[in-house]
């Protein structure tokens, strides 16, 4: 194959690529482009297998995962501060809308990272168990340490909650 018919091959793949990152589906592509349908599939799957086989994309993927991942965790905690506010001011309506946006949003996020294939990833699912058997712990230990402290358990309490978004129980003696 001549270069110039490698160029041309690759110019027909980013042609096929931007409409299907569009959302336009194979046969759509195929008829917009005046390409037959197979064609279309073939580059389709040359594009994959490249990008499959590419380490900078890898890195790349990666980070706009962890980006996009970091941005769901801080819309997740701006939601339930608006619980807590809408909760103090007694605005159930306010309210009930935050923690549909909370679950709305956590169903998102979880789409997402199934979609990458992070979910199914067994190592990275022990690293989660991990984390969250080690962030239990430590909220036992804080609770422990902090118990006959009243001023402390509270600011504590009261962190923790925000960490957590959950309510955090104080015993009271």
């Amino acid at each position: 194959m001549s270069e110039l018919e490698i160029a041309d091959r690759f110019d027909s793949m980013n042609r096929v690529v931007e409409e299907l990152l569009k959302g336009s589906s194979p046969k759509d592509i195929s008829t917009n482009l005046s390409m037959s349908r197979a064609l279309v599939l073939e580059l389709i799957a040359e594009w994959k297998d490249i990008i499959h086989h590419d380490g900078n994309i890898h890195v790349r993927a990666r980070e706009a995962l962890s980006g996009a991942d970091q941005h769901y965790a801080m819309i997740i905690s701006r939601a339930w501060e608006t619980v807590e506010q809408a909760d103090a001011n007694n605005q159930l309506n306010i309210k009930t809308q935050a923690l549909k946006l909370v679950a709305d949003t956590e169903q998102k996020r979880l789409d997402m990272l199934s979609k990458a294939g992070v979910l199914e990833n067994s190592e990275l699912s022990e690293q989660l168990l991990e984390t969250e058997r080690k962030q239990k712990l430590l909220v036992e230990i804080l609770r422990d340490v902090t118990a006959n402290c009243d001023k402390c358990k509270y600011e504590v309490a009261r962190r923790l909650s925000a960490v957590t978004n959950q309510v955090e129980v104080i015993q009271v003696d």
